[in-house]
């Protein structure tokens, strides 16, 4: 069952989803913003709306070329989405780059924790990610091995994706972000 929320009840920041390739940031995201009844956005969809696919970009212009995008992208989100509850859904390395990391500081970030096992079927399906071309599953451990340290430290709330429905999982959210909300304003008062 949906229900609308007042978008204040989770904290009136951004809520922004970050974690490797293939965890569900994009799908988690959109049910999140539809049951909180605030805008989603994805940065990765965005991209690919204003230059291309990302395969492209990778492949005529570089991952340097690429970061620089993503990064002005995440930038104009966050921008935005200040002041509301908007659902931001960042591309897996967004978290690399320092002026991100600063930027979504001011948000409230969700780290969508997961394994190997977690995304194998999904990175399976999909060839269109520069990052995992050969052998996908070797590139994708060693990346989130790097990364995973990253995405702990930034994170609010750590939500585990590894068990649970697209809506069961938004549903423990929503209920970690207003308990996180609830515990900042009574730290503020």
């Amino acid at each position: 069952m949906l229900h609308r929320s007042s978008p204040g009840a989770v904290g009136g920041r951004p809520i922004v989803l970050i974690g490797p390739m293939a965890v569900g940031k994009s799908a988690v995201g959109r049910q999140l913003a539809q049951q909180l009844g605030v805008r989603f956005i994805d940065t990765d969809a965005v991209i690919v709306a204003g230059h291309g696919s990302i395969a492209e970009i990778f492949a005529g212009r570089g991952e340097h070329a690429f970061r620089e995008i993503e990064a002005r992208t995440v930038a104009e989100a966050v921008a935005e989405a200040e002041g509301t509850s908007t659902v931001i859904s960042l591309g897996g390395g967004a978290v690399l780059d320092p002026g991100t990391q600063q930027l979504i500081s001011r948000c409230t970030v969700v780290y969508l924790e997961c394994d190997a096992d977690t995304v194998a079927d999904r990175i399976a399906r999909n060839s269109g990610r520069p990052l995992l071309a050969g052998d996908a599953m070797g590139r994708w451990t060693a990346m989130f091995a790097t990364r995973r340290p990253v995405y702990e430290r930034l994170a609010d709330i750590t939500l585990d994706v590894r068990h649970g429905s697209i809506p069961e999982l938004c549903g423990r959210l929503e209920a970690a972000l207003r308990n996180h909300a609830a515990a900042k304003q009574e730290v503020e008062k």
